[in-house]
This record gives C-alpha cells, structure tokens and sequence, in this order.
C-alpha cells in the first residue's frame, strides 16, 4: 500500500528530529527540511500528500510555503505549526486553503492525531495513531 508522502518544513533542526520518528510510526513516508528555500524546490518537484509547516522562518514564510503546496496541488493538506498563534493568522491561513493549524508547544500525538485525520480523508485506510 502506498503510503502518504509528508514534508515537515522548520527551520529549528530539532522539531524535525523530535517529530519524525512518530509520523514515519504512523505509516507516513517523512522529509525533514529545515531551508523553506530548498522546501518549495521540493514541492515543486513532488506531490506531497500533507505539508507541516512552521510560519516563522527566514527569508520564506510559511505562508508562503502553503501558497506553494496549494498551487502545485490543491490536494494537499497543510499543517501549519507556530509559536505565534493569533486569530487573525488562523483566518489568514484557512483563507489561503491551511488544512489547520496548531500552536507552539503541542504535544506531538496532537499532531500525529491531524495528520492521520488528513491522511484518511485522503483515502489512506492503513494509517493509524498508536
């Protein structure tokens, strides 16, 4: 079966460490990319089934990263993830097509939990939370 395709975009080299682990559990094929540069070269390059991204970054944003993923597929599922969480980004990135977003610090089962739910409304029948 195949297994859904995950790109986690975060410039902190440890968020990718920490979570990867647990999303490759999960049944997810993971790439860790800490370049939102890099990050959009990819997602041109690949369909991925669910993008993670941080919106805090240098030089590209994570806004800017989910217009990206949107416009290569309109299938994609983002996850943003940021330690700056206000209403008026939650609207700005639901209203750019953010599949949703979750604040910094969470716990990872809180995402794991969006992204089996992202996964199965995508068809993917054999991901489960452990």
């Amino acid at each position: 079966m195949k297994k859904p395709e995950l790109l986690l975009i975060d410039d902190e080299p440890m968020v990718g460490q920490r979570l990867k682990g647990g999303l490759e559990k999960l049944g997810c094929a993971v790439e860790i990319c800490e370049d939102p540069a890099r990050a959009l070269d990819l997602i041109r390059k690949k369909n991925f089934d669910i993008v993670i991204t941080d919106v805090m970054m240098p030089e590209i944003s994570g806004m800017q990263v989910l217009e990206a993923a949107r416009t290569a597929s309109t299938q994609t599922r983002v996850i943003i993830i940021t330690g700056f969480a206000t209403a008026n980004l939650a609207r700005e990135a639901m209203e750019k097509g953010a599949y949703d977003m979750i604040a910094k610090p969470f716990k990872p089962a809180d995402l794991r939990k969006l992204v089996v739910k992202a996964a199965v409304e995508m068809g993917y029948s054999d991901i489960k939370e452990y």
